[in-house]
């Protein structure tokens, strides 16, 4: 789905990403950890073309995106979903959810849209909410709709960055269903997590970034193991 071969990105002095490497299969679901400052989220950004690449270059299914604005990259099937949700306060869980429907790809019309909204709230647990204004919802409530925005724009790869934190334990189990029944739908993904219990139960592969660098990947289990790892989460005396 995805193929990123030596992406660079700096901030003045600071190397955030340097020469990353990854790629994401067809209803794969990739895990990127790593300790805080580690350039997890900064390369999202890069992936979903809110930022630039300093070195590098991505191909999405075959095709590169390196320098695509994000809106051309979601109409070619990538979506993204935030760490923290901005709806529109005023607007119901259907509108927003339709506007991800009419916008993830040029001209549809509105009844696809319609369809589109449909199976997203089913897919994410809101069609019962689907007329609650989006300032009424829970932050699990909130969190499902961030990601059917996401969804509704009909994504090959779905990009998702700490999409459970602040979940209560039960809420997390059912977030991870959530995304299970996504990629059973035939949508790959892409993730960042803090919470390991999480990653064991849904990754697929991990990847471990340390100083913006690839410095694991793996199976959960190996990554796990990999005395680089621990000594990026836990120190060198660890």
């Amino acid at each position: 789905m995805i193929e990123v071969e030596n992406l660079t990105k700096r901030f003045g002095g600071l190397l955030a990403v340097n020469q990353v490497s990854l790629e994401v299969g067809e209803r794969e679901i990739l895990a990127i950890i790593g300790p805080n400052g580690a350039g997890k989220s900064t390369l999202l950004n890069l992936l979903s073309g809110l930022l630039r690449p300093d070195g590098g270059r991505i191909l999405f299914q075959g095709e590169e995106i390196t320098h695509l604005p994000p809106e051309a990259r979601t109409w070619r099937g990538l979506g993204r979903a935030f760490q923290i949700p901005t709806p529109f306060p005023e607007m119901t869980v259907w509108d927003n959810v339709l506007v991800g429907a009419l916008f993830g790809k040029p001209d549809t019309s509105k009844k696809e849209a319609k369809r589109v909204v449909e199976e997203v709230l089913e897919l994410t647990g809101l069609t019962h909410q689907a007329r609650r204004l989006a300032k009424e919802l829970t932050l699990l409530e909130e969190k499902r709709l961030e990601l059917a925005r996401a969804l509704a724009t009909r994504p090959c790869l779905l990009l998702l960055d700490e999409v459970m934190a602040g979940l209560r334990p039960k809420e997390a189990r059912e977030a991870v269903e959530v995304l299970r029944r996504i990629r059973d739908s035939g949508v790959s993904i892409l993730f960042i997590e803090h919470l390991m219990p999480v990653v064991r139960a849904l990754a697929d592969r991990v990847v471990v970034l340390d100083y913006g660098e690839v410095i694991a990947r793996g199976r959960y289990e190996e990554v796990a193991l990999d005395p680089r790892v621990r000594e990026a989460y836990l120190g060198r005396s660890a």
